[in-house]
């Protein structure tokens, strides 16, 4: 009831070995070490860190070029949209990183076709799918493994947290040790509380009786098409099923809540 394959499909997610047997919650237990193992690209001393990038910067094919000689024409990145041009011709799968980005450390993966808007904060390591946008203001706090056609929102928050494909938290969130499976959207303002006011690790509450997580962090595990409304919360250990609706305005108790649930004040 409780396993990863009951919450998510990961079948194209590029990072589902990541995702074994057991409860749902052991793979924020792995997170840290499978991305110490991963490889990120080394692009010297063109790619300034830890400051505010001084111009806007193109990826394409494993090299970094500075932007001033290419045409970037904007669009929705999500739905590949984004187009970048050097003299006439498509750079296809072209990434840009706006100036005033800061890429704080080099652990920092970004697939094709992403964009990353100024004034984004992102400390490595960091893993950012293929044709998703990092919004101005976002701050990734690290461990952050980001799907394909995501979105890490305007002022958005996530820390040691994994978005699966198509996930997004376009405004105004806070996500600490979570996950959200696949085509998951937080509407804005929605939190996902991650630590017990009284401390100690977080339980899960099910109708069995209670489990323990031996995390002392967890925040709310969403499985695939769960949908939340605008200044949503959720306790530290929420767990919700395939197609929940959490409703504007509305906390939700901690503990597993099954698919299609519906919880309103």
């Amino acid at each position: 009831m409780l396993t990863t394959q009951s919450f998510f499909n990961v079948n194209e997610f590029d990072h589902r070995e990541l995702f074994g047997g057991g409860n749902v919650w052991e793979v924020l237990k792995y997170l840290k070490k499978y991305m110490a193992d991963q490889t990120y690209p080394d692009f010297g001393s063109l790619l300034k860190t830890d400051i505010p990038l001084p111009e806007t910067m193109v990826i394409t094919d494993d090299s970094l070029i500075p932007a001033a000689a290419l045409s970037i024409e904007p669009g929705d990145a999500t739905k590949g949209q984004m187009k970048v041009y050097k003299d006439g011709s498509l750079l296809d799968g072209a990434s840009v990183i706006m100036a005033g980005t800061v890429l704080s450390g080099r652990q920092i993966q970004i697939g094709k076709g992403v964009f990353i808007e100024a004034g984004s904060l992102i400390k490595s390591p960091a893993i950012i799918g293929d044709f998703s946008e990092v919004r101005q203001g976002a701050y990734m706090r690290g461990y952050c493994l980001i799907g394909k056609r995501c979105v890490v929102g305007h002022t958005t928050e996530v820390k040691h947290s994994i978005f699966l494909n198509d996930a997004k938290a376009g405004h105004f969130a806070y996500l600490g040790d979570s996950i959200l499976g696949n085509e998951v959207n937080l509407g804005a303002g929605t939190k996902l509380a991650n630590l017990r006011f009284t401390g100690g690790d977080v339980p899960i509450r099910t109708e069995a009786g209670i489990i323990s997580t031996g995390l002392r962090k967890l925040g709310a595990i969403m499985a695939d098409l769960v949908q939340t409304g605008c200044n949503s919360v959720t306790n530290p250990g929420t767990l919700l099923g395939r197609k929940s609706m959490l409703m504007p305005n509305t906390t939700a108790p901690s503990g597993y809540h099954p698919p299609n649930s519906l919880i309103r004040n």
